[in-house]
């Protein structure tokens, strides 16, 4: 017994010693380390500290390293030759390798600091995951994207006061969240967890608020207290951003000048329509140069569209002659040739043209352009945008694929590994390009907030955080087998939500499921990829059966969305018995379908009180509860459009009749899906602005919730019953009384070249013989202005004129379907496309009000679009390119929007719903 309690107490006294000492562990460094390879092994001693280790820093000969000590090397330093077959495997950037075998120490051999870096931080997880240091461990990881970022808009849901559209300055007022340090760095946490190398912040003009000019004082937007504020915030934000591999990019947008400069030289902020002056290429270059002297290691974005006519020589001109040159006037000054890199957005410029001209004058430079526009629709994208990309990967430099906005996702969450999966794959085999600039899944203009109604605001960064990891994943790389894919995200899911296997499984089905059906209810009935269109709001019946009226956007169908047809293009083959091609509408309708039941069958049978985070759980079962009634309603109403466009050839009121039915059930499922929303979300889309039209306009925040909309599709079907019975019940051959549109008397203060009568024969333009040929009734008493072809192609068109009461210009845009230039650019002004210029609805301009109005010549129709003026001295100003003006009416004057149908397409129906 005796011999007993001496081995018990010797063992008492004696192991906690032995323990100590094998939990003691020395991580190998060269002592040169930079910031990120300190944080590195910061973050990796706190893992092991975390299970009782005692860690200790040396620099001492690495030769010394026992088991279970972890040696820290860059690759290509002559160190310790171990595991030197390895490293030849580490060539690219951030790439790193991670070996032990048993009795022997670690090897963490990064390429550079940023592989250090990720190796450190690889190993930390692995020890937190298996609450244990592993004894055997091979791991090599290189990297496919060279950039993989995220980004953060410092713009709002709504216009500031007396602002244009991206005028916010950095203030703790409009940007409370900006100068919170802790959500700073958890995001970043979140960032290098996941790998992402760059964080991009998109302002459109952010230098008054972060740098002052000598000589422009004036220019600063904010007070002194929060300019120091602002530059404290961005050194923070910059330091923290480097110490974990993030390069920090600030973008802006062309040209675009701060208020108080603007008030002082008696020039607007923003003017799409003005020509480079000097004053402003001045102000600009020297406020690039200020911020590059300010912050030498941030890298710029430029958007050269938007507040800038398109493509054109002024794009390679302000790129080239004002843009590097101010980037390399702030490196003059602090004596350095280190180019920080420039990133090109590609959007509504002639990129190409631009890189050609500036990559003799700066090396490092980026291209980036929109992936799917500014949703996601398809991971098979084809056609003249996919050579677009092309083209711009194969110029030599890297070129950036921009997830935008994602305005058909929004609100409901939204995490399809094997969509994004499938999408990063197409955007190296088919764009060939090589880098990620991911957006926020929802509620990019609400940051840090998603629309989710509770008693706290949820924060995007917790809610959508597999929306993040899953592109990280990819962008990291690609070609992962499926199979290990599933497991690994039922994993995911089942540790965030406390789930089983099983349960897991069933999660994943329900993400993937839903995951299919924004994008394919867009790109087969949607009008645009852009940002007026907030998809899970509905759309109206005119918007599916006479889409041309709503300026639909060609390029989702031709570039965004496999081979297919429209829903009208459907009608007409199948009025003609003509075979079908590719993705029909019919076949979205059953595939959304079930991919709704599939997910809503997954996800209730789950019983919600096993889980973890009941809240937030119930919160995603509701999500895939909103996708079945919203993919129901679309499948419904399609098909109901169908029935509907074949009573435009039949004129049979049978075809209405049969669609009658299938527009109720879209009605009481688009009321389920407003019940679903009513307390779970505060609003549809984060934008909140004019520029925002499908399917209805959203001036000051209106039409931005589901029980809007009720009423509207409610009316909608109850004017389609009335017409259906009035179709029964009466019978006249009398002929439509034409609405006359009433000419407003104005004075004309520029020169015209002369005015014709809305007449055939009556020529349009001053120095040519183009003729109309045709012109709708409705525009019998107005009175056309006169202008040069030429120099409406050279300078643009400029009208200057006086009213005593508000007016509408009805302008005259030629169908670009049927130019005779094809072979060539364009002669023609472009319609407003609120895709490419946020200011093309200023004047209530963006949409088409009479289509196919005249027939000019063999120049084709042309369709008619208003800009209204307030009452005193105005001035209509256009792009380069020719356009009819066809005269002035009253403000007041409600016009009816109707297509003439001088085009030689058939009957309009949209009387049916209006």
């Amino acid at each position: 017994m005796n011999k007993i309690l001496k081995i018990f107490f010797f063992c008492l006294i004696f192991t906690p010693l032995i323990a100590q000492k094998s939990n003691k562990i020395t991580i190998y460094t060269d002592g040169k380390s930079g910031v990120r390879q300190a944080f590195g092994i910061e973050k990796l001693s706190e893992s092991l500290r975390s299970f009782g280790y005692q860690i200790k820093i040396s620099t001492n000969d690495f030769s010394q390293a026992q088991n279970n000590d972890i040696v820290i090397r860059k690759n290509g330093e002559n160190l310790l030759k171990i595991y030197s077959a390895d490293t030849l495997l580490i060539k690219k950037k951030e790439s790193y390798l991670i070996q032990k075998t048993d009795k022997k120490p670690f090897q963490l051999i990064g390429k550079d600091d940023s592989g250090v870096l990720y190796a450190c931080l690889d190993l930390a997880n692995r020890i937190k995951e298996n609450k244990k240091i592993p004894q055997e461990l091979s791991v090599t990881e290189v990297p496919e994207m060279v950039l993989r970022g995220t980004c953060v808009g410092l713009q709002k849901p709504k216009l500031l006061p007396d602002r244009e559209v991206y005028e916010y300055p950095y203030t703790p007022e409009s940007f409370p969240w900006f100068y919170d340090k802790a959500l700073w760095l958890k995001y970043l946490d979140m960032m290098v967890e996941n790998r992402y190398n760059s964080l991009y912040l998109w302002n459109g003009h952010p230098f008054a608020s972060l740098v002052k000019l000598k000589d422009y004082p004036y220019a600063v937007e904010v007070d002194e207290a929060t300019f120091q504020k602002n530059e404290e915030m961005y050194r923070f934000l910059t330091q923290e951003a480097d110490k974990r591999g993030i390069w920090v990019i600030q973008m802006f947008y062309n040209i675009i000048v701060s208020k108080p400069f603007a008030e002082h030289h008696k020039i607007k902020t923003q003017d799409r329509n003005r020509p480079i002056i000097p004053l402003i290429a001045d102000y600009t270059r020297k406020s690039i140069a200020a911020f590059v002297e300010k912050y030498p290691n941030v890298g710029l974005l430029i958007t050269l569209g938007e507040a800038m006519e398109g493509a054109g020589q002024d794009d390679v001109d302000w790129f080239t002659k004002t843009i590097i040159p101010g980037v390399q006037d702030g490196l003059k000054a602090i004596h350095s040739n280190n180019e920080p890199p420039i990133v090109l957005r590609a959007h509504d410029s002639d990129a190409p043209r631009v890189m050609k001209d500036a990559l003799p004058l700066y090396k490092n430079l980026y291209t980036m352009a929109k992936y799917n526009g500014e949703a996601l629709t398809t991971y098979t994208p084809r056609g003249s945008w996919a050579e677009l990309h092309r083209k711009l990967s194969r110029i030599g430099t890297v070129h950036v694929e921009n997830v935008h906005l994602l305005s058909n996702l929004e609100p409901f969450r939204y995490s399809s590994p094997d969509f994004i999966q499938k999408s990063v794959q197409a955007m190296h085999n088919v764009y060939e390009a090589n880098a990620l600039h991911l957006y926020p899944q929802a509620s990019y203009w609400d940051w840090p907030y998603t629309a989710d109604k509770t008693s706290q605001r949820i924060l995007q960064l917790d809610r959508d955080e597999m929306w993040y990891k899953t592109w990280a994943r990819y962008a990291w790389k690609s070609n992962r087998e499926r199979n290990e894919e599933e497991v690994f995200w039922q994993n995911h899911i089942a540790k965030k939500f406390g789930l089983n296997e099983n349960q897991a499984k069933k999660v994943l089905l329900a993400y993937e499921e839903t995951g299919e059906i924004a994008p394919k209810l867009l790109r087969r009935y949607g009008i645009t990829d852009g940002n007026r269109q907030t998809l899970t709001l509905g759309m109206l019946m005119t918007q599916l059966i006479n889409p041309y009226r709503y300026s639909l956007l060609n390029l989702l169908y031709e570039s965004e969305a496999p081979e297919g047809e429209k829903i009208i293009d459907y009608a007409e083959k199948d009025w003609k018995g003509e075979k079908h091609i590719g993705e029909t509408p019919l076949q979205i309708a059953e595939e959304v379908k079930k991919h709704a039941q599939k997910a809503l069958d997954a996800i209730n049978s789950i019983d919600s009180q096993s889980v973890k985070d009941k809240a937030e759980f119930e919160r995603l079962k509701n999500d895939v509860r909103c996708y079945h009634a919203m993919a129901n309603f679309y499948a419904e109403k399609a098909l109901a459009s169908l029935d509907i466009l074949r009573f435009k050839y039949s004129n049979n009121v049978h075809d209405l009749e049969k669609a009658l039915p299938r527009l109720e059930e879209s009605v009481k499922h688009y009321s389920t899906l407003t019940n679903l929303t009513k307390d779970a979300y505060l609003y549809a889309n984060s934008m909140q602005t004019k520029q925002r039209k499908i399917p209805m306009r959203g001036v000051d925040a209106t039409f931005i919730h589901w029980k809007e909309m009720l009423p509207v599709f409610q009316k909608e079907l109850n004017r389609f019953k009335f017409c259906i019975d009035s179709l029964h019940h009466v019978k006249s051959d009398k002929k439509a009384e034409i609405q006359y549109l009433k000419p407003a008397e104005i004075s004309f203060i520029s020169k015209i070249d002369g005015q014709y009568l809305s007449e055939k024969g009556q020529t349009l333009l001053s120095d040519t013989s183009l003729i109309i040929n045709e012109i709708a009734p409705e525009l019998k008493f107005l009175k056309g202005v006169q202008f040069s072809k030429n120099k409406q192609i050279l300078e643009g068109t400029k009208l200057e004129f006086s009213c005593k009461i508000p007016v509408k210009v009805l302008v005259g845009y030629f169908n670009e379907s049927q130019q005779m230039y094809s072979a060539k650019k364009s002669i023609f002004l472009p319609k407003p496309q609120l895709e490419i210029d946020a200011s093309a609805n200023n004047y209530g301009q963006s949409e088409a009000k009479i289509t196919n109005a005249l027939l000019a010549g063999n120049w084709g129709s042309v369709n008619i679009h208003t800009y209204t003026f307030e009452a005193g001295a105005n001035t209509l100003t256009l792009g380069k390119g020719v356009a009819l003006v066809l005269g002035f009416v009253e403000g007041k004057q409600d016009l009816k929007v109707f297509d003439a149908g001088l085009a030689g397409n058939a009957k309009n129906i949209d009387w049916l719903f209006e």
